[in-house]
């Protein structure tokens, strides 16, 4: 059912994968959404053929002046921002180590991931009375180091661990901003093309999951059920255990 006050979201990463099906369900529930992503040409293939884009920016997170692109994007949706929806992050399997590789993925999902979750809490802080949503897509694989993905692993420790301090910092702050990490599976989008994962998900059905989660909004939430059970169970195996498994998806 859509909302009768329509409610405002930014979204990163909206030109494919979980963004795009995210920005598609938000918008059939009413919500007014300004996109973002590297993609210029889907963006401006969105913005004319669903009424709900209020605002587009073709923005790299891996650029220094991404913040400052993602912050006027915030300021031209001409009402205050409700949610801001991160879902823009890279990886491969990566058992070689190539080192372009390697790189890319931390200064995708480290730097770039820091410059637009800072961008969107200061935003909250500065214009939304610390009021607001920062909802931003991890992964289980952030729960272990896997030895096929280093620095993609890697890199969703890191951004769990960053939310988390975000939420604390916030606290200490007297900020009623709240923060979710969402941890799906493996999911079937560009990002995972060509490799043959076990148990992927579909991505509009992540996606609903997602929309779900916003509803009724948690600290994290791990997408699905399979995942919720792989998760728990693999917390249990200890590290010299570990690094001796031959887990190469």
């Amino acid at each position: 059912m859509k909302q009768n006050t329509p409610r405002y979201a930014v979204i990163m990463g909206a030109t494919s994968g979980i963004g795009l099906s995210v920005t598609r369900l938000l918008a059939q529930e009413g919500w007014k959404v300004g996109l973002a992503g590297r993609n210029k040409e889907m963006l401006e293939k969105l913005k004319q053929t669903m009424n709900e884009v209020v605002a587009i920016a073709a923005i790299d997170a891996r650029t220094p002046d991404a913040g400052h692109q993602l912050n006027s994007l915030f300021l031209s949706m001409g009402h205050p921002v409700n949610l801001y929806f991160h879902s823009a992050g890279i990886g491969w399997n990566n058992i070689t180590l190539d080192s372009a590789h390697e790189m890319d993925t931390v200064s995708t999902n480290v730097e770039g991931f820091t410059r637009c979750i800072l961008t969107a809490y200061q935003y909250f802080a500065t214009y939304c009375n610390g009021n607001g949503h920062i909802v931003a897509i991890t992964s289980i694989a952030g729960t272990k180091g896997l030895g096929s993905a280093p620095s993609y692993s890697a890199s969703k420790r890191y951004q769990s661990h960053y939310l988390e301090a975000l939420e604390q910092n916030a606290r200490m702050k007297g900020l009623s901003l709240r923060i979710t990490d969402i941890q799906p599976g493996f999911v079937k989008t560009p990002l995972l093309k060509g490799d043959n994962y076990p148990m992927l998900l579909n991505v509009d059905q992540t996606a609903q999951a997602i929309v779900k989660v916003l509803k009724h909004p948690k600290r994290r939430a791990v997408i699905d059920w399979k995942y919720r059970l792989l998760v728990f169970f693999w917390k249990f195996i200890p590290t010299y255990l570990w690094v001796r498994m031959n887990i190469r998806k």
